[in-house]
């Protein structure tokens, strides 16, 4: 058997393994992951205040006629979702990409020499030190990006930035646990050295995510400019 193929028979048996061993006890790994995206999410919602407290106050903002702080339509839950499944997509790759570079590079490794045989057994650490800067940017420019909107979306309400991510926080906070649990799912396996279980953990991250992004979509475009309402004026 080629090594590529045999590569991939053991991922899909690893696979099926590990599914099946979640199926009977779900919660310790659910568990896990979601403890790992709340740091996260509770990470970046703190970079995300500390921007828009930082960040000089403008009174102009484009923003405010749509939602969150407008009730908006169904293709404002299009695209809503479709910006969430992009941030989505890049994170389920980086547990494709770590399963590849933990799983089955080491073992394609095994069947070639020479040169071929240093970029398989080299691939791992330079897969992992990519997925993690990359990762570092996205979130780097994600706060930046929502902070200083934020800012900008506070001033022009005239009230704190904390006040209005108080009242974002009904979706933001599962949007943001959703999009983060690939990446859990990676560090967890990263931590135990479990690379051939990252392919079922993206499989079932993913799963569990999209439910999760939709609710949180629909929440943003038709009840969270009524709470914002509330809490703001």
């Amino acid at each position: 058997m080629e090594a590529s193929s045999y590569a991939l028979v053991h991922g899909v048996r690893c696979t099926r393994a590990t599914l099946a061993e979640w199926r009977e006890r779900p919660w310790p790994i659910l568990r896990r992951w979601l403890i790992g995206s709340l740091g996260a999410a509770g990470v970046l919602l703190v970079a995300v205040l500390a921007i828009a407290l930082i960040t000089p106050a403008s009174g102009a903002s484009a923003g405010l006629g749509q939602p969150p702080f407008a009730v908006g339509s169904p293709g404002d839950v299009i695209q809503i979702l479709r910006d969430n499944m992009l941030v989505l997509a890049l994170h389920a790759m980086a547990c494709v990409a770590g399963f590849m570079a933990g799983s089955s590079l080491p073992l394609q490794a095994e069947h070639h020499t020479g040169f071929v045989r240093l970029i398989h057994e080299r691939g791992q650490p330079v897969a992992m030190a990519f997925v993690v800067c990359a990762t570092g940017f996205s979130l780097s420019l994600q706060a930046y990006t929502i902070g200083t909107a934020a800012a900008r979306d506070a001033a022009a309400l005239h009230a704190s930035p904390a006040l209005l991510l108080l009242g974002l926080l009904p979706h933001a906070l599962p949007e943001l646990v959703a999009l983060f649990l690939p990446l859990a799912a990676w560090i967890a396996a990263s931590r135990r050295d479990e690379w051939e279980r990252l392919l079922a953990a993206t499989i079932v991250t993913v799963s569990l995510a999209v439910p999760t992004l939709v609710l949180a979509a629909a929440w943003e475009v038709y009840a969270a400019p009524h709470v914002l309402a509330a809490i703001v004026g």
